[in-house]
């Protein structure tokens, strides 16, 4: 009890759960606007190198964090054409800012949307959207009025599982933003250094905090699908 009415501790406490939030946030609504247009794309065209493309988006999924931290590393780092062309833009370089994080949670983030807007996007039955093209309905009327409604609910649970995952994302984080307080400290990456220097209070706090947040987007999904 004295600790939750300690005003640093609790600042502490509070600092990687809002950061984690917005971070999860930005990520979440990129993902969603990405996975979306591009699990449509994939569900509708065939072309030339489509698998090989489709597996290329899909490896955050399976690869380590590490991995795609390294990978973030050499794409933005201060060596890279994207990190001088970022560093030149904004004066900074991109890498140990929470910007980084937003980044890293994107793209391990985006597999589940983009799976997930796919799957929906194949169920639509392609009579009702000839039909509307018959109608004199153009693309764009057809993707908004009726393609996504029918696939909402394959997109909703992406959205929410997506920014579960931004959410709770680690390993490439840790390695591209660094975990600096106040800055680039996400709750996990809190988390990891509460417990290795031995502070379990404040490590249990942000275990409970995660393990509720999870839990509520998670059984949203579930009522959802029921």
């Amino acid at each position: 009890m004295d600790l939750l009415l300690n005003k640093d501790f609790m600042q502490e406490f509070w600092s990687p759960i809002w950061l984690s939030i917005k971070i999860a946030t930005i990520a979440g609504i990129i993902v969603i606007l990405l996975g979306t247009f591009i699990g449509r794309i994939f569900a509708r065209k065939s072309f030339k190198g489509k698998a090989i493309l489709e597996t290329i988006l899909m490896l955050p999924m399976v690869l380590p964090p590490t991995v795609v931290g390294f990978f973030l590393i050499v794409v933005f780092g201060r060596n890279s054409i994207a990190g001088q062309a970022i560093e030149w833009l904004f004066h900074q370089p991109i890498i140990f800012t929470w910007w980084a994080a937003v980044i890293a949670s994107i793209v391990v983030a985006f597999p589940l949307m983009y799976q997930s807007a796919k799957s929906g996007f194949q169920g639509v039955d392609l009579d009702i959207e000839e039909a509307a093209r018959v109608d004199g309905a153009n693309e764009w009327r057809i993707f908004l009025y009726i393609s996504i409604p029918l696939a909402s609910k394959s997109l909703i649970t992406g959205s929410i599982l997506s920014f579960a995952r931004a959410l709770g994302e680690f390993g490439a984080t840790l390695m591209f933003a660094g975990n600096i307080p106040g800055e680039t400290q996400t709750i996990p990456t809190a988390i990891y250094i509460a417990i290795d220097s031995g502070n379990m209070p404040l490590a249990w706090m942000w275990v409970i905090s995660i393990v509720i947040l999870s839990f509520l987007m998670l059984l949203f999904v579930r009522v959802k699908e029921n």
